[in-house]
């Protein structure tokens, strides 16, 4: 864990600078700017770190206004390298090819200017427009069969959410309007795939967010499993927190719900980085499952896929990916996981990864929406 986060230290600095410099240098004629520069630079780059590590010692507004800066310059940050990479390349083919009109070369300093300005209003305009985007949480609506089995039940109305990353950046505000949608579609069963929060139980608690919850209705309950962030943020805290809100947290167990179905819910697979333990296998947590009634699984990360249908699972539920949530990230997720986003059959398993209600760091979307699963089964002999 050490070794990751010196890792992501190195290589985010690294990041930083090659930002950091293209400014500087864009100030060589106003050098009374630069110290300026410097400062607000170093607080608003490392705003998100800086905070989490100082919570303890921060009022609660200054926590939540440097917490907020730091999080949308991560944004920033990747449209500026993607903006500064692309014109370094232009650079580079020009001292080739010499095709950039003459004043530029002969207006130096003024294009270096104007060009900075450009490139800030556009980098502004795209997390700006990713906001927005972030803020309409769509209904994605599935209709799937399974086998009925054991069930008395011929349907369910299931509402699943998941990736809500709860934190003062996005807090009660946010949630209150997932809890209304979510109970706008009549739900049967709430299930959530993890990661509900994004910063410590005691952080929530002390600006109220969460009580939202308290509105969700459905008959058979609120379910939820574990996140990676559940668990960055000191899980057993956290799970106390959910079951605050009537949770039932399902950890690496199952529930028959009503003689009907089974919810399998397993811990996340970050568990042994942050607790030194092993989470259950698959096999060994339904092994004791010995009726034919429809199993329905929360898995937070959507890996080893073909375990799911070895173990007779009807409907995998996952997030974790959020479709990468900011352009070109969602490149490398569609790489690396089998499916990113969106609804996969493998064998006679059902397999839905959300792209997330909420987002993590930045609240910007420009890969993937913000979205609800509602999923209408139907028990069939």
């Amino acid at each position: 864990m050490v070794l990751f986060f010196t890792t992501f230290f190195i290589a985010y600095t690294a990041l930083n600078y090659y930002v950091f410099i293209r400014g500087w240098q864009a100030l060589a004629t106003i050098p009374a700017a630069k110290p300026f520069y410097l400062i607000i630079f170093i607080l608003v780059s490392y705003g998100y770190v800086f905070s989490k590590v100082l919570y303890k010692y921060l009022h609660p507004i200054l926590y939540d206004i440097w917490l907020g800066a730091g999080a949308i310059w991560f944004a920033y940050l990747v449209y500026f390298i993607l903006a500064i990479l692309l014109i370094d390349i232009i650079r580079l083919f020009d001292s080739w090819f010499q095709f950039l009109p003459l004043f530029i070369s002969k207006n130096y300093e003024l294009s270096k200017k104007v060009l900075a300005i450009l490139v800030i209003a556009l980098v502004s305009l795209i997390v700006f427009l990713g906001n927005l985007n972030k803020r309409d949480i769509k209904i994605k609506t599935l209709e799937l069969s399974l086998p009925r089995g054991d069930s008395k039940l011929s349907e369910l109305n299931v509402v699943m959410a998941s990736d809500i990353h709860l934190s003062p950046i996005d807090g009660e505000r946010l949630l209150s309007r997932i809890v209304n949608k979510i109970n706008s579609l009549n739900p049967d069963i709430i299930l959530f795939a993890g990661d509900i929060v994004d910063d410590k139980a005691e952080v929530l608690n002390q600006r109220g967010i969460g009580e939202s919850f308290n509105k969700l209705r459905a008959k058979y309950g609120v379910y939820s499993i574990t996140g990676n962030h559940e668990f960055i943020n000191e899980v057993e805290s956290t799970v106390a927190y959910m079951k605050k809100f009537g949770m039932e947290v399902i950890r690496d167990a199952y529930i028959l719900v009503d003689s009907s179905f089974y919810l399998v819910g397993r811990e996340d697979r970050a568990m042994p980085q942050f607790t030194g333990k092993e989470r259950k296998s698959l096999v060994s947590i339904v092994e004791s499952i010995s009726t034919n009634h429809p199993r329905i699984l929360l898995d937070h990360t959507p890996v080893n896929l073909m375990e799911a249908a070895e173990n007779k699972i009807n409907l995998q539920l996952s997030g974790h990916t959020h479709h990468g949530q900011m352009f070109p990230a969602n490149l490398i997720t569609n790489l690396i996981y089998e499916v990113s986003w969106g609804y996969l059959k493998k064998g006679n398993t059902h397999y839905y990864v959300s792209s997330g209600a909420g987002t993590w760091g930045p609240p910007v979307r420009t890969a993937s929406s913000s979205e609800i699963v509602n999923i209408r089964l139907k028990f069939i002999d």
